[in-house]
């Protein structure tokens, strides 16, 4: 693999130069809410900007297994590879990792116990929960709304270079 090739699938082509404390920084996305009802479904809208959460076992992302990346479906920013993802049983699309820099957390406090919520950093779209109770190595739970996804094959990548 080339110098541009994997700059392009790691999503360095699209970083700017950040603060002396980050090597890399995601620049961001603003977008007014007009755009993003045009750019977006109506159940991406309520998943990416309302944060809301689809129905366990009805994204087709639960059954895919091909090699390739999952990039955010507000921006097109590669959030995971195939090879971070694993079969959680709960329903929705599962990684045990994530790109670096290409997600950021808060505390949720909708239910009874607070949860750490996780959004793209590009875009601030809201793509799901991590939980503590993934495989190894990290033994978290990146627990995705396969709406706020799009999955693109390897083969689909390497063609674009």
């Amino acid at each position: 693999m080339n110098r541009r090739t994997w700059i392009q699938r790691t999503g360095l082509g699209s970083l700017a130069m950040a603060t002396t404390t980050k090597l890399w920084a995601v620049e961001k996305l603003e977008l007014a809410d007009k755009v993003w009802r045009q750019r977006l479904t109506e159940a991406q809208y309520y998943i990416l900007r309302d944060e809301g959460t689809e129905s366990p076992r009805s994204s087709p992302l639960n059954d895919e297994h091909r090699a390739g990346e999952y990039h955010c479906a507000g921006c097109d920013l590669p959030l995971f590879t195939s090879e971070m993802k694993y079969e959680s049983g709960t329903g929705w699309p599962s990684f045990f990792t994530h790109i670096d820099e290409h997600l950021e957390t808060k505390r949720d406090f909708k239910l009874i116990w607070p949860r750490t919520e996780y959004h793209c950093a590009r875009c601030d779209g809201h793509q799901g929960h991590v939980f503590d109770d993934g495989p190894k190595p990290t033994g978290e739970r990146w627990c995705n709304n396969g709406l706020a996804l799009r999955f693109v094959p390897r083969a689909e990548l390497e063609s674009a270079t």
